[in-house]
């Protein structure tokens, strides 16, 4: 969130002028060129389109038939990164035996592999990280009490009901209360839980993907969708499903290589 809070920071400096609550619903192109992108509120002219959003929603769902470089076929044939399931809790005491960052590897890594890459599904027995950014930061939660998140890595494209959540919830909570030597669930009084229908919702997230597509041979450097529309002059994309991958540092690195071919293109 600071990178965020950084880089607003930058640009307002530097003059521009940020619209917030403004989706794009289409990008408008001319002659092969887009003019600009029209929200719900209006037009919005441009010399050249920048896309950060997701790339198949962008591809598929904001551009026009014509201009879309890719399939449906393409994308359905990606092999793409987990996703994740997650809560957010705060909890009114301390917990033992834990520290900032935690691996709970203490389960079959290559079942729940399996369960993720070969065979999609919901994990049998997930292994987890859970993060306690209190144990080093103490004003993140009140005095005597806990911030935490619990990571799930699972499958794309998973149907995730609140009763499947639950189920991951208590799971989680088993293994924390036995590693910690205590009990945990009593003392949560703050709960949210995160997972594909919320990164879709929020993102417009490819198959409520949490990390782009994974990385695997075919699917490297010039393999990955393109930086710059191959149907749209003027249109480029940044993110984690474009070079150089998944990730904030190379999502950042890719609106800096797009930066550089804009200039070039408005010059």
């Amino acid at each position: 969130h600071q990178i965020v809070r950084g880089l607003v920071a930058v640009a307002e400096e530097l003059g521009v002028e940020i619209e917030y609550n403004q989706e794009v619903r289409e990008i408008v192109v001319e002659n092969g060129r887009s003019t600009g992108v029209r929200t719900a509120s209006g037009f919005w002219p441009a010399d050249a389109v920048v896309a950060g959003a997701d790339y198949h929603h962008i591809e598929q769902q904001v551009l026009a038939p014509e201009y879309r470089h890719y399939s449906p076929a393409y994308w359905d044939s990606r092999t793409m990164a987990p996703s994740s399931l997650l809560f957010y809790l705060g909890v009114d005491r301390k917990l033992a035996n834990l520290l900032h960052h935690n691996l709970f590897f203490d389960e079959d890594f290559s079942q729940h592999a399996h369960e993720i890459y070969e065979a999609p599904q919901w994990p049998s027995r997930p292994l987890f990280y859970a993060s306690v950014p209190s144990k080093t930061d103490p004003t993140v939660a009140p005095a005597g009490q806990e911030n935490l998140f619990l990571l799930i890595p699972v499958a794309p494209d998973l149907d995730d009901p609140e009763a499947t959540r639950e189920k991951y919830y208590s799971m989680l909570m088993d293994r924390l209360e036995k590693h910690c030597g205590h009990p945990i669930r009593e003392h949560v009084v703050y709960k949210r839980s995160y997972a594909h229908r919320d990164f879709v919702a929020d993102y417009h997230s490819f198959k409520g993907n949490a990390y782009g597509l994974a990385n695997t041979l075919r699917q490297t450097a010039l393999l990955k969708p393109s930086l710059k529309s191959k149907k749209v002059s003027n249109l480029y994309f940044t993110g984690q499903l474009t070079v150089p991958g998944p990730g904030v540092p190379p999502s950042l690195i890719s609106g800096q290589v797009v930066a550089g071919e804009v200039l070039k293109e408005i010059k």
